[in-house]
């Protein structure tokens, strides 16, 4: 499948060529890639340095990327809208802030100066920025309690099933 991320005002944010569900549901998509063709706004073109697990659940707020690297598993969560998947791709709105998760589970929030900037620009509502806050403490709990994604098994295990399908 291709990974789609928006922005709020309806453009284009990034795309990710290629990506292998392991998992979807109407509720969850869990995926694989690898070295995996990334495609930014501005027509630059990048591609990934180490397997990841990817995360998307239709009822929260944000999605988790587990990168698996030689000292360790590292999480690049997305503070997002829920997915949606139609034939073209799954597609979220991407809204700035992010958490960056350390392999011994520390954790850093990032971009909210972008999430300010962009609130602003774009107008978020009110709702939606309650909404987006209360997600990002749910996440958070999430990481400090090692729930789901973050569980301590959870990215090698799907990880040893991509591999049985590559």
């Amino acid at each position: 499948m291709q990974i789609q991320s928006y922005k709020h005002n309806g453009r284009l944010h990034r795309v990710w060529e290629n990506s292998l569900v392991l998992k979807g549901t109407e509720k969850i998509v869990i995926g694989a890639n690898d070295k995996t063709k990334v495609t930014e706004s501005d027509g630059r073109t990048w591609v990934t340095r180490e397997p990841a697990i990817c995360y998307f659940h239709a009822h929260y707020w944000f999605n988790i990327i587990g990168m698996l690297r030689q000292d360790g598993i590292y999480y690049y969560c997305n503070i997002s809208s829920p997915f949606i998947y139609d034939e073209e791709a799954l597609k979220y709105i991407d809204y700035d802030l992010d958490v960056k998760v350390y392999p011994d589970m520390t954790y850093k929030v990032l971009d909210e100066d972008e999430y300010d900037e962009h609130k602003v620009q774009m107008n978020y509502p009110k709702v939606l920025d309650r909404i987006l806050h209360h997600n990002l403490e749910n996440l958070l709990i999430c990481i400090r309690q090692r729930k789901g994604p973050f569980s301590p098994d959870f990215i090698d295990q799907w990880y040893e099933r991509y591999l049985t399908y590559r």
